[in-house]
């Protein structure tokens, strides 16, 4: 009768720790701050940053493109500053045409 109880109680036992590692398995992988749910939302942010990190490099090409042409051609750099800032020469007039669609 000892050796049945024995039995038992080793199933018992290695039911409770088959069920103590299912839960410590279960926690980590969704619940813990280092889980692999929060480690999938980290791997997206980091795409998308990248990807808004390597938008924001093409933008910056692009405008040091456009000061070094505006630095080279006087004559962009006077339009301009006619067109979207309104100043104009000494003794000069501007007419402003506005278009009606």
């Amino acid at each position: 009768m000892k050796l049945n109880h024995f039995n038992s109680f080793r199933w018992k036992r290695s039911w409770l720790v088959g069920l103590l590692i299912s839960f410590v398995t279960f926690w980590f992988l969704f619940f813990d701050t280092h889980s692999l749910l929060t480690k999938i939302q980290l791997e997206n942010q980091k795409k998308e940053l990248i990807e808004r990190t390597q938008d924001y490099e093409k933008q910056t090409a692009e405008l040091e493109e456009k000061i070094g042409n505006i630095q080279k051609n006087p004559e962009l750099l006077e339009r301009i500053v006619r067109e979207e800032y309104g100043m104009k020469k000494p003794n000069e007039t501007v007419y402003r045409i506005e278009r009606r669609d």
